[in-house]
């Protein structure tokens, strides 16, 4: 019997839109639905051939409500028998699905898999799931001796217990601007960008961008969470607006189809770590993820860690001993956005296109999620 692989086929994302802006106006399903269409009109694929379509999205309320994935098939044209399913797994509910969409090529449940991810925050704000519960349960505030989880506070305890300081992360915050405005300045992104046509405009470029963004002009801004903290809206993660999605299949199916497969899914891990902290998880998914492999941290060109908060990615490059310039090399959330939901298959895109412009063996991804868990894939690019 033959190894079953999983490999990439295919890898689209919508630009990024900032709060408020130009995807405000697109419901979560059709641009859904946008990202489905392009990956099946890239690869020639019948879309009735897709066994299964898994689809992240953490605020499931609203437009994102009653399993978004399905109703992103429908909104598609894609046959009614193509099934999908909606994954939370907070910021890494795309990631998850990615990863479990490879998990059953692997086994051989499927053949072909669509996952990939959405978060319109500008229509479903964040935290709205929160205002009509209670989701902690006292019972898990109690263990902790906590009266609450906030994310905002753990960025503000990673950065002390790092010691970094608010100068170290505006530094980093101001770098996220300029590589990703080298990253658009030369095409990274034009070949894994769908455009969204909005009447007569048409949407090619992430937003969220602040061109010109310094550490001087970031000292202005007041904290966020604490009077005397280092966290403020110019070293967080951007709220917006995005959809991405990957297609997964066999590397002998690939070869069937005629298709060039990107990456091949390596392995993955994922992992609980400090719930109050809560954002630390990237750092033992990692050494989970490194372990399983048998590879170094050296043995790895690029690596794409979700820019939550500036303390996440400076702790995680800390405790892995990664060489800066590799890590998060064309910018990341603080920059251009993190549309929850959307955010793990657009970590993807981006790192497997820029492999594939570098020709680089081995990416990583990881990123910290609500509740204090994380995920790390492990791609390998294709020749």
């Amino acid at each position: 019997m033959s190894t079953r692989d999983a490999v990439i086929v295919e890898a689209v994302r919508t630009p990024i839109g900032k709060r408020h802006g130009s995807l405000a106006e697109v419901h979560a399903v059709d641009l859904s639905a946008l990202v489905l269409r392009e990956l099946t009109a890239r690869t020639g694929i019948d879309p009735g051939q897709i066994d299964d379509v898994m689809w992240g999205c953490v605020t499931q309320l609203g437009d994102q409500s009653s399993n978004v994935g399905r109703f992103a098939v429908l909104a598609a044209g894609w046959p009614d028998h193509v099934p999908a399913v909606t994954i939370n797994r907070a910021c890494g509910s795309s990631q998850q699905a990615i990863e479990s969409a490879a998990h059953a090529v692997i086994a051989g449940a499927y053949d072909i898999a669509v996952a990939g991810g959405v978060e319109t925050m500008s229509r479903v704000p964040l935290g709205a799931a929160r205002e009509s519960g209670f989701p902690y349960g006292q019972t898990v505030l109690d263990r902790y001796g906590v009266t609450g989880l906030d994310q905002g506070s753990g960025a503000e305890m990673i950065a002390a217990k790092w010691g970094l300081s608010r100068g170290q992360l505006d530094e980093y915050a101001s770098r996220s601007h300029e590589l990703a405005a080298a990253a658009i300045d030369r095409g990274a992104f034009d070949a894994q960008t769908v455009d969204v046509e909005l009447g007569e405009r048409t949407i090619t470029t992430d937003e969220g961008l602040r061109r010109g963004t310094t550490p001087e002009k970031l000292a202005t801004l007041k904290p966020s969470f604490r009077e005397d903290g280092v966290i403020h809206a110019g070293n967080a993660s951007q709220i917006s607006d995005g959809a991405a999605g990957v297609m997964i299949m066999t590397s002998q199916r690939a070869a069937d189809l005629g298709l060039r497969p990107i990456a091949r899914i390596v392995a993955g891990s994922v992992v609980g770590d400090d719930p109050v902290m809560m954002l630390t998880g990237p750092i033992p998914a990692t050494q989970k993820l490194l372990a399983r492999t048998g590879l170094s941290i050296d043995d790895i060109g690029a690596m794409e860690i979700n820019e939550a908060f500036a303390p996440v990615p400076v702790a995680w490059q800390i405790e892995a001993g990664a060489e800066p310039a590799r890590v998060n090399p064309v910018g990341g959330a603080i920059a251009v956005g993190h549309p929850l939901g959307a955010s793990g298959a657009i970590l993807t895109t981006r790192l497997i296109n820029h492999m594939r412009d570098n020709d680089i063996r081995y990416g990583l991804q990881s990123m910290c999620e609500g509740g204090g868990t994380a995920n790390a894939t492990l791609y390998e690019l294709m020749s």
